[in-house]
């Protein structure tokens, strides 16, 4: 399996942005209102982003042989959430970013400022997710086993990240 390029994630966070900003423009040209970002949104990626991290550190532990087991299910899952993290915060980036675009030439008005500084939070807590998701699938990659040791550990670890 190989690892998410970043420069990927840069570009769907950049589609996504386009896209949630042309359809907020829209949606504000025919009379909606754009309400501030829940905390609660943020805090809910901030957790996603916590047991991501949680589990990649397990598996890293594992894989630099300071963990002795690791079922393999777990660590293929492990590498799937991180890699949908990264995909997810991505879009997620995108989609905050576009309303702090959009209310940017507002900010004197107290509902507007309101709404760029939690879309500016929920985006830095998307931002986090994707980091994470990139970091924990560096994580989960194991070495290429040396042909000196063809040990049970060996091959159980590489057939979890593959």
């Amino acid at each position: 399996m190989r690892r998410t390029p970043w420069p990927r994630l840069l570009l769907i966070a950049l589609v996504a942005g386009g896209f949630a900003f042309g359809g907020l423009r829209l949606a504000e040209s025919r009379g909606a209102a754009l309400l501030p970002v829940p905390v609660l949104s943020s805090l809910v990626v901030l957790v996603i982003a916590a047991v991501v991290l949680g589990l990649g550190w397990s598996v890293r532990q594992f894989t630099q042989g300071r963990r002795p087991g690791l079922d393999p299910l777990l660590a293929a899952r492990t590498v799937v959430l991180a890699t949908a993290s990264a995909y997810t915060g991505a879009l997620l980036t995108g989609w905050y970013a576009a309303h702090v675009v959009l209310v940017l030439g507002d900010l004197e008005i107290q509902a507007r400022r309101d709404l760029a500084v939690s879309a500016g939070a929920a985006m830095l807590c998307t931002v986090v997710l994707a980091v994470v998701g990139l970091v924990v699938e560096r994580w989960c990659e194991v070495p290429p086993p040396d042909d000196d040791e063809g040990g049970r550990g060996a091959s159980a670890a590489s057939g979890s990240a593959a």
